[in-house]
């Protein structure tokens, strides 16, 4: 599967997800539905990276586009303990 087949696949799975989420809601309006949909991305999204990076923390926020101590800091912020 090619770099854009993946990117696609991960952007269905995405809007998948939030259609359901919008269906769950019966009409009610979402409240910061951005910090809302981050705070359930991010923390799997970084512990994935790790994972595949082995902990290295540095390998880890050059995949993921971010320095180092902006990695660092949102680790903390999600009290996510890199091993």
């Amino acid at each position: 599967m090619s770099k854009t087949d993946h990117s696609q696949a991960l952007c269905h799975s995405v809007a998948v997800c939030l259609d359901e989420y919008f269906d769950t809601l019966n009409g009610h309006a979402p409240k910061d539905l951005y910090e809302t949909i981050l705070g359930q991305v991010e923390p799997p999204l970084l512990r994935a990276t790790l994972r595949y990076c082995e902990g290295n923390q540095s390998r880890a926020a050059d995949l993921l586009g971010l320095n180092r101590a902006t990695l660092r800091k949102k680790l903390s912020q999600y009290k996510i303990t890199p091993r």
